[in-house]
């Protein structure tokens, strides 16, 4: 019913007011929705993984995605010559 459904926005809204920051975030440029990162996780994720021939394995692929993730951020360099320097250590 849509007294029922009015009284869990209410509910949610009260509970969550701390959290809540729409008109600062507006004024500030901030995204609001989830489309944002909607949209990049089926950009990241969803093309490497589900794309037509594609493989990996189960314990791998978080690591293929942050790979992935550092070359569309433009972190890649970095965290690739961390890796570097942690293996020269060893």
């Amino acid at each position: 019913m849509a007294k029922d459904e009015i009284r869990k926005l209410i509910g949610y809204l009260s509970n969550n007011r701390e959290r809540i920051h729409y008109v600062g975030d507006r004024k500030g440029g901030y995204p609001i929705g989830s489309g944002g990162i909607e949209s990049a996780n089926k950009f990241i994720c969803h093309t490497r993984m589900k794309r037509s021939g594609a493989w990996w394995i189960k314990e791998t692929g978080n690591e293929m995605l942050a790979i992935r993730c550092a070359i569309y951020n433009g972190t890649y360099d970095r965290i690739f010559e961390k890796y570097k320097q942690a293996r020269m250590l060893r």
